[in-house]
């Protein structure tokens, strides 16, 4: 008895492409494939095709090819789908019969079924799960944020009994990069920031004939607050993102693990020396800073306001206090602590892959900079309480 087939035809078929699906004698269901098959062609649709493989008994369905000339992932796809068609009306599935190559793509393929709902179970997901998310991760950044801070606070207490292992050379050089290599992008941004502050001063002062209090509103912006945040700032960006770069290299190259092996304590021996350089560095920046400030607002007020600078100079004498300028230097050195802590963190946290050491870094830049601002928010507040 011959085989019952017939040929398969939708709108937009590829003329070059062999979908033919036939009962044979033995009463299994056979599709067969050939011609070319191109993903640019399009996937042939399966609605014909459904109908035909749902109806009669569930005998296995025999897929083979006749003439494959040429095909790509494309005619993967269509045979993948036409077997979970099959899986869905119960008929087995017979692959045998293809190509040795195809045969294997088709396993891989079929080996993990596709998740019901995958592809929407992200939009899916509620309001409350998205926050309920957030929070678990925010509880583990600050639970390794605690872990990182309590082995960097034993590792300074094993440096104060003499035990810490580091090279102290390796100090020196962070110092060098810390302090005098940073000096110029300093210099710039603390002069610039001086200069608008007086500019921005001496234009409402003008109006009531007080231009010489753009000295004190230089003088005490800068040694209390502006001068200590943008050498903050600034050491998050150049510094902060270079510890991250630079710890995340060395745990991508297994540096770090290779220390933990000869018994070296990588906190001691590359955590602590960063964190060291960038607390002794950060006030002198701090205190530069400050310098470059009031530099700036005096020469806009030379400028702008025809002040000599000897009355600038001594305006700006009398205006600061001691309070102000120890308040910038105790914020510097906190920041210190913070980016260094941030950099080092992000580092350490960084993945096995060169992506990561790039996202450890710009991850450094964001958390030191919202610490700064968080811990100088907190010492205004608390610095105004206590009158200080």
């Amino acid at each position: 008895m011959p085989n019952i087939g017939c040929m398969l035809a939708w709108p937009g078929m590829h003329p070059k492409r062999l979908i033919r699906l036939e009962q044979a004698d033995s009463g299994e269901l056979q599709l067969c494939v050939g011609g070319e098959w191109a993903l640019v062609d399009g996937i042939p649709g399966l609605e014909d095709l459904q109908a035909r493989i749902a109806e009669g008994p569930p005998t296995v369905l025999c897929l083979r090819a006749e003439d494959l000339a040429a095909w790509d992932s494309s005619l993967v796809v269509y045979l993948v789908a036409v077997a979970s068609r099959a899986d869905q009306a119960q008929r087995p599935v017979d692959m045998d019969r293809l190509p040795p190559g195809l045969q294997r793509l088709m396993a891989l393929a079929r080996a993990v079924p596709e998740k019901k709902d995958a592809r929407t179970a992200s939009a899916s997901s509620s309001f409350l799960e998205k926050l309920g998310e957030a929070w678990l991760r925010l509880a583990g950044e600050f639970r390794s944020g605690l872990e990182f801070v309590g082995e960097a606070t034993l590792s300074l207490l094993r440096l104060v009994r003499g035990q810490a292992r580091f090279r102290r050379s390796d100090l020196m050089l962070l110092i060098e990069d810390c302090g005098v290599s940073a000096l110029p992008i300093v210099t710039l941004i603390s002069f610039l920031v001086g200069m608008i502050l007086a500019f921005v001063g001496a234009i409402q002062l003008q109006q009531f004939g007080a231009e010489i209090y753009v000295a004190n509103l230089v003088g005490i912006a800068m040694l209390r607050e502006m001068g200590a945040m943008m050498a903050g700032i600034i050491m998050a960006g150049r510094t902060g993102a270079a510890f991250a770069a630079q710890l995340g290299t060395m745990r991508v190259t297994q540096e770090i693990d290779a220390l933990t092996t000869m018994g070296i304590s990588a906190m001691d021996f590359v955590v602590l020396p960063r964190m060291m350089a960038l607390c002794l560095m950060m006030p002198l920046l701090a205190l530069f800073a400050d310098l470059m400030g009031v530099l700036g607002g005096a020469v806009v007020g030379a400028m702008m306001l025809d002040l000599s600078p000897a009355l600038y100079l001594r305006q700006t004498v009398e205006a600061v206090s001691f309070s102000d300028f120890s308040s910038g230097i105790l914020k510097s050195v906190v920041f210190g602590v913070l980016i260094a802590i941030a950099g080092c963190l992000r580092g350490m946290q960084c993945g096995n892959s060169s992506a990561a050491v790039g996202e450890a870094a710009t991850s450094a830049v964001v958390t030191g900079i919202v610490l700064i601002i968080v811990a100088d928010a907190t010492f205004t507040v608390l610095f105004n309480v206590i009158g200080f």
